[in-house]
């Protein structure tokens, strides 16, 4: 054997466990969630002016009374095309979504706003606008892509690197949209 003679025990002393005091956790707790709520409230209402300006101005930068008209409209409008195979090639569905990316919230205010309805009539419009077929892929993606911008900076504060963070936010995207298809394809079978 490598190790020659009798073996000595290892005793390793340990400090007594104490219960932490109700003030430290509370104090604690309230500095965790002051650095959380300014963090997350700074990256979410700048996120909010950004979509607010999108959606309230036209290309030539005049305020607009039509939603259709407005910056996002044009950008939203770009982009459906890949949203097409999902059921919802919409420029109205993709605004909604675009907005989400400021909280999943935003995304059925959104369509209050584009449709122009009151929230008791908004059930009706989205009916109008929407199949079962789309609705099951709309939702689905919308569970699954990019949950805020909130949550977006956190990952981006935790990877350490903006490139990485973009890697997640395309992968997250890009899973939402397979899965959303998916269920596009399911419910067409039924």
């Amino acid at each position: 054997t490598v190790f020659q003679g009798e073996a000595v025990p290892f005793v390793m002393e340990l400090p007594n466990y104490r219960l932490p005091g109700l003030k430290n956790v509370a104090q604690l707790l309230w500095e965790k969630a002051r650095d959380f709520l300014q963090k997350a409230f700074t990256v979410i209402f700048a996120a909010t002016i950004v979509i607010w300006f999108l959606q309230n101005f036209d290309l030539q930068l005049s305020l607009t009374a039509y939603p259709q008209d407005s910056i996002l409209a044009q950008i939203a409008g770009d982009i459906a095309p890949l949203f097409a195979p999902l059921g919802f090639g919409d420029w109205r569905m993709v605004t909604a979504l675009v907005s989400g990316f400021t909280a999943k919230e935003a995304v059925v205010s959104t369509f209050g706003v584009i449709l122009g309805v009151s929230h008791e009539q908004l059930h009706e419009a989205l009916h109008l606008l929407f199949t079962p077929r789309s609705a099951a892929s709309f939702l689905t993606f919308c569970l699954l892509y990019t949950p805020c911008v909130a949550a977006i900076a956190t990952i981006r504060r935790e990877l350490g690197s903006t490139v990485k963070t973009v890697g997640v936010v395309i992968l997250q995207c890009g899973v939402a949209w397979l899965v959303g298809w998916l269920a596009y394809a399911i419910t067409g079978l039924f």
